[in-house]
């Protein structure tokens, strides 16, 4: 057995037993796990280096950024005014709000690429809105953190073109990436339905109940008194929907190789954008002055830095296992196994939601991609739909997978929900999502555009 999967056992026995048994904050318990790494490792002239890494990681800022707008937001009251109007519109339906939530950050979740900032982007609209509607706090949590995650599989997300790479490096000029992207929103739909019912189950679990009438605004007087504020989600999502669609002829044409700083720029540059538009239209309905919003801040830091905290070392943990080529030599062991199709089914998924505790799913697509594929090929499976299933199995389940789920972590810090009741609730959605996905790889559900 290689070494890294004993890396793997005792960072989570590290994680539990500091988190679990000690009763420590999780972010303590993050950073406690890391040093033991350090020192399980042997890597003590790396220890800065890998905390040095995560300080400069764009996305790990934009999460900052959009975690402190949504204080912004909430202080200027301009969330109300958009929650508004989304109960006007949705406030008659059992669990509207989250129907919404599942909608609208599954797609900018394809358009972001990124699961946690995603959260972080759209969370600070729907998660009030869902609390507003009677959806307990990790609930909420927990559907903006599933519908988010699931942008990852949908084109024209990052992993789906590392995952169409992986399957041309294997056949090449066999398949075509307009197929690709295909089968991948057909294997969606079948995600996204599952999702539908489990909000659907949940919301009768929980007896979330429309509104009453007397509470739900009227939509004619909702948007008299919030329009401008139904522009602050468009200035949040333009910046992503005009780069997904325009990158390859507009922006590069122009921009050069600078189009690839402009789109890893997109995820700090909005919130702040968004911040200022917020207090800008409500500086005559709220003290939105600099002194208030500083003041607010500084009221509002202690429930802002242990996300901020937790998220920085389980960063910090990937970019150390990301250098011991953990990924690649744990790849290379199960090759050797010769399993058979149906289990190998039950397996991969298994091992890549493991995996995704501490790796990011572009990481783990390109470190065990071409592994997966083969193995799954050499079992007498699909290649395209095993290459299809990539960004399913490490995309989408990387921010889900306690106790590094990222996505969960930045819900959470939105909704403020208590971590067990979150946590419990973020297992259901992971165990389902594996089981469709075991469905999915034996070949039992028809995909549309399979080849």
């Amino acid at each position: 057995m290689p070494i890294e999967i004993a890396y793997l056992v005792i960072l989570l026995a590290a994680i539990c037993l500091v988190f679990v048994l000690f009763k420590r904050p999780i972010y303590e318990a993050m950073f406690i796990a890391y040093v033991v790494m350090i020192a399980v490792t042997g890597k003590w002239s790396e220890f800065f280096k890998h905390l040095y890494t995560t300080s400069t990681n764009t996305l790990f800022y934009a999460i900052v950024a959009f975690l402190a707008a949504a204080q912004i937001f909430g202080a200027t009251k301009i969330i109300d005014q958009c929650i508004a109007i989304i109960l006007s519109i949705f406030g008659r339906i059992r669990g509207g709000a989250g129907y919404v939530a599942l909608v609208g950050s599954t797609f900018m979740g394809s358009l972001s690429g990124s699961g946690a900032g995603n959260v972080a982007a759209t969370g600070v609209f729907t998660i009030p809105a869902m609390k507003r509607s009677g959806f307990p706090a990790h609930l909420a949590a927990n559907v903006e953190m599933a519908a988010s995650t699931m942008g990852n599989m949908i084109p024209p997300a990052g992993v789906i073109t590392a995952a169409y790479g992986v399957l041309n490096s294997l056949y090449p000029d066999k398949y075509t990436m307009s197929n690709f992207w295909i089968v991948m929103w057909g294997i969606s739909l079948w995600f996204i339905l599952q999702r539908t019912i489990t909000l659907y189950v949940f919301c009768r679990y929980y007896k979330v109940k429309p509104m009453d009438k007397k509470d739900i605004p009227r939509f004619g007087e909702a948007i008299k008194k919030g329009w401008t504020a139904l522009l602050l989600p468009v200035i949040i999502f333009l910046p992503f929907f005009l780069d997904s669609r325009l990158k390859a002829t507009f922006f590069t044409a122009r921009l050069g190789e600078g189009a690839g700083s402009f789109s890893s720029c997109i995820l700090l540059f909005t919130p702040g954008l968004a911040a200022l538009y917020a207090m800008l239209i409500s500086r005559k309905k709220a003290d939105s002055s600099p002194k208030a919003i500083a003041s607010m801040l500084g009221d509002k830091v202690k429930s802002i830095v242990p996300v901020c905290a937790t998220i920085f070392f389980a960063y910090s943990i990937s970019n150390l296992f990301g250098t011991l080529n953990v990924g690649e030599n744990i790849g290379a062991y199960i090759s050797g196994w010769g399993l058979p199709l149906w289990v190998l089914a039950f397996f991969i998924p298994l091992f890549t939601a493991l995996l995704g505790m501490v790796l990011p799913g572009s990481s783990q697509t390109a470190i065990f991609g071409s592994a997966l594929v083969s193995i799954f090929v050499g079992a007498g499976g699909n290649p395209f739909l095993a290459a299809a299933m990539l960004p399913v199995i490490t995309g989408a389940m990387e921010g889900m997978t306690p106790p590094l789920a990222l996505c969960m972590y930045t819900a959470m810090g939105i909704a403020g929900s208590r971590l067990k009741e979150t946590t419990i609730n973020c297992l259901i959605w992971v165990g389902l999502h594996y089981l469709l996905s075991v469905i999915v790889m034996l070949g039992f559900l028809p995909i549309w555009g399979l080849m």
